[in-house]
């Protein structure tokens, strides 16, 4: 269905006002698509960004200003997200040895395990986009690329 439909305006002040409420939309579907793909593996979007950046910097740690720099979400509280990744085993966390104000991340065994058992569902999941060639979606990452420019 198109935008316009779905909102039911069929007026705008501009083509950009339009693209950019899409935008928000689609932004919005998007992310209601991932929290209830997320649900059944009992974890967050957020954390499974978080769990996705330390298994990138596996083996080695990152510090929790490290992680919040490669989010997707720059307003997530990553103390907290981290907090509860520790309770559920998917990640240590200890005082960084450098600067004891900050605490060093590394992902558990478990939280790799975790991650491994998911990727082919993500991977699947990941094909809402399929609708879309391999040349449109390009397309897209680079317009939305440009948007942020």
């Amino acid at each position: 269905m198109k935008f316009e439909e779905e909102i039911k305006q069929s007026k705008f002040t501009s083509e950009c006002q339009k693209a950019t409420l899409n935008l928000i939309f689609t932004s919005g579907y998007v992310n209601n698509m991932q929290k209830d793909f997320f649900k059944p593996f009992n974890i967050t979007n957020q954390q499974y960004n978080v769990l996705r950046i330390l298994r990138g910097q596996h083996p080695k740690s990152i510090s929790t200003s490290g992680i919040k720099d490669r989010m997707l979400d720059k307003n997530s509280d990553v103390s907290r997200i981290v907090d509860r990744l520790t309770l559920k085993g998917w990640v240590q966390k200890t005082v960084c040895p450098d600067d004891r104000r900050l605490v060093d991340v590394i992902i558990t065994s478990e939280g790799l395990e975790l991650l491994e058992s998911m990727d082919t569902d993500v991977k699947k999941h990941n094909d809402h986009l399929g609708t879309l060639t391999e040349e449109e979606a390009k397309q897209l990452s680079e317009l939305l690329d440009k948007v942020r420019g």
